[in-house]
This record gives structure tokens, sequence and C-alpha cells, in this order.
């Protein structure tokens, strides 16, 4: 149960870092971090856990990675479903520890929380298919480097400072399209404290995140073999 608990944990600082960060630090006034500043708290997240509980869990801390995980021969089957689960409960617990904290300020509005959108929704208007697109090309290529910088060939030690930083560079590109998601627990976290529109348009956070992981596993097996 250890692995488990430790993805729970792990996800739980992902999503409460990394969408803290837009709730509470982005919209301050004046002294907001604004988009740089969000896409750097989630590589963060996903740096510091990946030191912290790497070595227990491999520190998937997002369903589409273990999907992907699995698909390049990474990964055990047998694990996959509680993985899930584990990432979701600690997203979940997350965004309601983030709730708690957002509504102490009078006036709070919930709005978006942070959540992942098309459309309207979009922090810039793209439609569903860019939308779509998008989660789906961010999230293959943080397979790859998920899948190469882990490789037993690959340096060792730095795997976290290079997957961190894909998830910083991720969101530096897709935050104006998506909010950015390429990950369903983080999407699920928060969309069930934003409900509404966040909620219906939750399935795009799911479908095309585990799309992508599955491109990428696909493409690092072509190119680097054996995983």
């Amino acid at each position: 149960m250890k692995k488990y608990f430790a993805e729970c944990i792990g996800t739980f600082w992902l999503v409460f870092g990394g969408c803290g960060s837009a709730v509470l630090a982005a919209a301050f006034p004046g002294l907001g971090i604004g988009f740089a500043g969000v896409a750097l708290a989630f590589g963060l997240t996903v740096m510091t856990m990946a030191f912290a509980v790497g070595h227990i869990s491999g520190c998937h801390l997002n369903p589409a990675v273990s999907i992907g995980l699995w698909a390049g021969g990474r990964f055990r089957g047998a694990d996959l479903f509680p993985y899930i689960i584990a990432q979701v409960v600690g997203g979940v617990i997350a965004g309601g520890v983030l709730y708690f904290i957002a509504t102490g300020k009078p006036g709070f509005e919930v709005g978006g929380f942070a959540s992942n959108g098309f459309g309207e929704h979009s922090p810039g208007h793209y439609s569903l298919g860019a939308a779509f697109v998008t989660e789906v090309v961010m999230t293959a290529m943080f397979l790859v480097v998920i899948l190469g910088s882990t490789d037993e060939r690959a340096p060792k030690g730095f795997a976290p400072i290079a997957i961190g930083l894909c998830l910083t560079l991720i969101h530096l590109v897709s935050i104006p399209v998506t909010n950015t998601s390429v990950n369903p627990a983080r999407s699920t976290a928060v969309a069930v404290f934003a409900g509404g529109w966040a909620i219906d348009q939750l399935w795009l956070f799911w479908v095309a995140p585990i799309i992508g992981a599955l491109f990428g596993a696909v493409m690092y097996r072509s190119i680097g073999g054996k995983c």
C-alpha cells in the first residue's frame, strides 16, 4: 500500500501547489505571478515529489502517465487501476483543501477554480479541436521525456529535473489554450468544485491526455527500442 499512498500524497502536492498557485497567487492584486509563475509551480511540484517519492512509487501523479508507462513496458497492468484511484483521490483532497482556503477570503468567487476548458472557457478562447490537439501533443511529448530521462541508458539522477522542466515548458505553451491539463487527475480535482461547465468539459481532459500518453509511449519505443 505504500506506493499507492505515495501516489496519493504526490498528486495532492501537484494539485495543491500547481492549482493553488493559479487560484491564490496568480490573481493576487499587484503581485500576481502570472502564467510563468503557475507554469513553474507545476514543474516544481513534480520535480520535488520525484525526488521525494520516486523511489517508492515511481512518482506518476497522473493517470495518463501511468497508462503511458504501462504501454511503454515500464509499469505492471495489475497496478494501473489502483494507481489511478490513488491519484484521483489525492487530487480531489487537494482540491477540497484549496477550496476551503480560497473561500476563506471575503468576496471570493469560485469561477473556473483553475479548471481546464475549451471554447469560451479556454483562457484564449481556443476551439475544441485546438484544445484536443494541444493536450494530445503535450502529453505525448511529456511521455517521451519521462521514458527517455528514466531509461537505464540515460544519465543517472537527473530525471526529476528533466521531467519538472518539461512540465513547466508544457504549461508555458498551453495555459492560454486549455489552462493546461495533460493530467486527468489534476483536471478532475478542481472540476468537481467548480461544477457546471468544468464538469461538462472534463471528458476532453481524460480522453486527450490518455491518447497522447499512448502516442508518446509508441514514439519512444520506436526510437529507444526496449524501454
